[in-house]
């Protein structure tokens, strides 16, 4: 049985050794795996939950290699197909002392870019509590972009929990207004959409927190929205009318933003998993997020239960009945 089930394309990530060295002029790096719902899945199960991935990669030492990872790491990889025609994707990350890393991409037309519903049709759903879904998936080819449609009717018919982060790719996308078009209506199939401030203006055009939260629960399936505001936190919203803004957490030095949106979901996801309350998810989210951007890897900042709870400590909150002296009621 499998609490968390995800889908999306995993990447090979060759990251620079050489800091603030531009790609082209690294000569040593350093291979790791990425992919935004590949990080989630790693994540969750650090923490101590189960959890399916669902993909496909190319049947190559690449391929191999992401297979062989997620081994490693707990994921689940029932789901994982193999092509002999098409390669796993891949990218080169440049290491920089400060700001975001340049990134090399090579994913047109990879294994995943072809991942067909009727492949995973028969995928066994039972036990799922929580299905984590991304605006990148759909974003590779048309024929991810249908796959993750009926994907999503699935766990509606089977009355799974879907979370969806909005995750915007531009430079994927044929054009800008197919993106915003296409990541609307499939965050308003989702019941917690988890956009940032800065997606947000591109989506709906503003940035208000409140505004880009009224846009998910007005129209659509949404219960919650949790919309990341950076430094400053995440500002919850749910149907209700409960709202609130959660404070961040103070980061002495920000090594590589990477990976800090997928510890924000992850933190989220496994708090509900758990049972918290939607204002402690955002705390876990802004929690794990600030552990992430003091690591270089994409995911190498995301803690174990134990390593989550020292955080807490060091910065004098808890989960548990605390959480209010990290909201503002709004």
């Amino acid at each position: 049985m499998n609490e968390l089930i995800t889908l999306g394309e995993p990447l090979v990530v060759f990251a620079s050794d050489e800091c603030d060295v531009s790609i082209a002029k690294s000569s040593k790096f350093t291979k790791r795996i990425g992919g935004a719902e590949l990080n989630v899945a790693i994540g969750t199960k650090r923490l101590g939950h189960s959890v399916q991935y669902i993909t496909q990669v190319g049947e190559e030492p690449l391929g191999e290699y992401i297979a062989e990872s997620l081994s490693k790491y707990g994921v689940g990889t029932d789901y994982v197909f193999q092509s002999d025609e098409y390669l796993t994707g891949h990218q080169f990350k440049q290491r920089v002392s400060h700001g975001d890393p340049d990134v090399a991409n090579y994913r047109k037309d990879s294994a995943a870019s072809h991942l067909s519903f009727n492949m995973i049709d028969q995928i066994d759903l039972t036990g799922v509590k929580i299905a984590h879904l991304t605006g990148i998936f759909p974003a590779i080819s048309r024929t991810a972009q249908n796959t993750l449609k009926l994907f999503i009717q699935q766990l509606i018919d089977n009355h799974i929990f879907i979370s969806f982060d909005t995750n915007l790719r531009p430079a994927l996308w044929p054009s800008e207004s197919t993106m915003i078009d296409s990541i609307n209506e499939f965050a308003k199939l989702a019941d917690i959409v988890l956009p940032g401030i800065h997606e947000g203006e591109t989506l709906l055009g503003t940035r208000d927190p409140e505004s880009i939260a009224d846009y998910y629960l007005n129209n659509g399936r949404a219960s919650a929205v949790v919309v990341k505001v950076g430094p400053k936190g995440s500002f919850v919203k749910t149907r209700s009318g409960h709202t609130n803004m959660i404070s961040g957490f103070r980061v002495d030095k920000v090594v590589d933003t990477v990976g800090a949106g997928d510890g924000f979901a992850l933190g989220v996801i496994t708090a509900l998993l758990e049972g918290k309350s939607i204002d402690s998810a955002a705390l876990r989210g802004n929690a794990i997020g600030a552990l992430q951007v003091q690591t270089p890897g994409d995911n190498d900042g995301y803690p174990t239960q134990d390593q989550l709870t020292k955080f807490y400590d060091s910065q004098g909150v808890s989960e548990e009945g605390e959480v209010q002296n990290y909201a503002r009621e709004v």
